[in-house]
């Protein structure tokens, strides 16, 4: 590459050791072009870098780019990103805004995590069970009792509940066909997700489209499973969600829901992260 650049990696949403989801977090991209940022993305090879800028709108602008193409919004770079801000003092703890594709988004910064909001839940279409039958090679995975569905707080994805904890981490995808399915609904993956004996959530999310076969761990998938969980499962405003398990990445995820009058006024997720390599040169 020709691009020289001082980048910090960090694995967000961490549960364990070795958890958690890699990003890359580029603190000053104002003088990067749009061909810069989709090299380093892809030199990189995570699953989202982020490119910190100024904003006249908000106290960030904050883009996204997988290692394909920029993405309109990442979760788990956005978390790696202002907890990166806060431990190198660019930051205190308090409530930020970041500029997004997908409009102006509020960060709550505390001393260990950061939480981000997410766009209202917008609900799309019930799949039936035909449309996804194939995107496995196992049969009969699907948990009945609840519905499949197309669901966004930022981009949207196919979920689908599946009928064990132990069932779902055996799941061997079919990339081309959940890669069809994405532009068959105008998706960018399938979050999938299950439920233990003590009813505690666990998930696995693929985006072939977007050049991620499966990852660790997603803010954004996340967000929406929540008001999925409340809309059709458990009417609580918290979940523990858990992803990466599948990997030997363990990750959590903590969703909030603002309700009132039984209606999702407000999404938000958190979690930590820590800097794995700091100015890393490409």
């Amino acid at each position: 590459m020709s691009i020289i650049e001082e980048i910090y990696v960090l694995s967000a949403f961490i549960e364990q050791p070795g958890g958690g989801n890699k990003a890359g977090v580029v603190l000053h991209g104002e003088h990067l072009s749009d061909e810069n940022m989709q090299a380093i993305a892809k030199e990189l090879n995570y699953s989202e870098t982020a490119f910190v800028l100024p904003s006249k709108k908000a106290d960030f602008k904050v883009r996204f780019f997988s290692p394909e193409s920029e993405v309109d919004l990442c979760g788990h770079a956005t978390i790696a990103t202002f907890n990166l801000l806060r431990d190198k003092h660019i930051i205190s703890p308090g409530i930020y805004t970041q500029e997004t594709k997908v409009g102006i988004l509020q960060l709550n910064v505390k001393e260990q995590f950061v939480y981000m909001q997410q766009n209202l839940p917008i609900f799309g279409d019930s799949l039936p069970y035909d449309e996804i039958k194939n995107i496995f090679e196992e049969d009969d995975f699907v948990n009945e009792s609840l519905p499949i569905r197309v669901v966004s707080t930022a981009m949207r994805e196919i979920f689908v509940p599946i009928k064990s904890v132990k069932l779902m981490n055996l799941l061997t995808p079919d990339f081309a066909e959940i890669t069809r399915l994405s532009k068959k609904y105008n998706t960018i993956g399938v979050h999938v997700f299950a439920f233990d004996e003590k009813e505690n959530i666990y998930g696995r999310n693929f985006a072939p489209i977007l050049g991620i076969d499966e990852e660790s761990a997603t803010g954004t998938s996340n967000g929406a499973l929540s008001c999925y969980l409340f809309t059709h499962y458990k009417t609580q405003r918290q979940f523990d969600l858990r992803q990466g398990y599948s990997m030997n990445k363990p990750s959590l995820i903590k969703g909030k829901l603002l309700i009132k009058e039984n209606e999702i006024t407000g999404v938000w997720v958190g979690g930590t992260a820590k800097i794995l390599q700091e100015k890393v040169i490409l």
